[in-house]
């Protein structure tokens, strides 16, 4: 497991997104990606938190800037004054449309290959009669993709390519983020109709 390298702490990481994000149902996505960041990361034998905190910090401009010609590319900079390296800036880019930022290391990878599972999952968690994220199946997150009307401005394609890019077959993929998801439920608000979660550092 390779230690920390980027330089910030996790409470500076939230402390930024909560300083930029109101929405509640924005916070909880970026704690999702962060959750299945940090699940990746071990996987690939990484840092957790440097994943993590890319993960928590990849949309933390979006609320302000929601069009794709200023989203992430607009908050790169603030990331720089802020002290963030390059290679974690780089990797929130990477996410974006500018096609001359691609993904191309595996932090990149699984940072474009959870973003959209992790809000469809979610999607697909809260329509279970328990609402809980441990009760989804890679079968009912397949079922889901072929509702077009359904979580419709997720991108279908960019879940299956994004996961072929990584490596990884994509209903083990789902059943892995599901799996980190359901460990940090809670505070992903997915516990389930008798738990509900807060949104908390």
């Amino acid at each position: 497991m390779q230690t920390s390298t980027i330089g910030k702490t996790r409470d500076e990481a939230w402390k930024l997104l909560t300083t930029w994000v109101e929405s509640p149902s924005l916070r909880r996505h970026c704690l999702s990606v962060e959750t299945a960041m940090r699940a990746y990361a071990e996987y690939f034998g990484e840092s957790p938190d440097d994943w993590g905190i890319v993960g928590l910090i990849h949309d933390f401009d979006y609320e302000q800037h929601p069009t794709l010609d200023l989203h992430p590319s607009a908050g790169a900079p603030v990331l720089r004054e802020q002290g963030y390296p390059e290679w974690a800036i780089r990797a929130i880019l990477s996410h974006g449309a500018d096609p001359g930022i691609r993904p191309e290391t595996n932090l990149e990878k699984t940072l474009v290959a959870v973003d959209e599972l992790t809000g469809f999952i979610s999607a697909v968690a809260l329509v279970r009669p328990s609402k809980a994220v441990a009760d989804v199946k890679a079968s009912s997150v397949r079922k889901k993709m072929k509702d077009r009307h359904f979580a419709e401005a997720v991108n279908r394609a960019e879940m299956l390519e994004s996961a072929e890019a990584l490596g990884v077959d994509f209903d083990e993929h789902v059943t892995f983020v599901v799996r980190a998801m359901a460990a940090n439920a809670a505070a992903l608000g997915l516990a389930g109709i008798d738990r509900v979660g807060d949104v908390t550092t």
